[in-house]
């Protein structure tokens, strides 16, 4: 379940949710939030994701983060431009 606030995301563990994206949140949110989702629903992965760079994945990782995802892998990756001739 995608969560932008710790309130969301207890909601969303709470109600069974096997996996809380905690989505946009800045590094110290995102650690509390995580810290307070594990504390109580320890079964729970919780993913970081939005906004995350490779400059700033550092800031991101932590004891409570279990997966981070980086759409800036896909839609910032450069364009290659090739011809085929047969």
């Amino acid at each position: 379940v995608e969560c932008s606030s710790v309130a969301e995301a207890l909601v969303a563990a709470g109600a069974g949710a096997d996996i809380v994206l905690l989505d946009n949140l800045d590094p110290q949110e995102l650690h509390e939030a995580a810290a307070q989702v594990k504390a109580t629903h320890p079964g729970v992965t919780v993913e970081a994701s939005g906004g995350i760079v490779l400059e700033t994945l550092p800031q991101f990782l932590g004891p409570h983060i279990d997966v981070v995802s980086m759409g800036c892998l896909t839609h910032s990756a450069p364009a290659l431009d090739f011809a085929l001739r047969v």
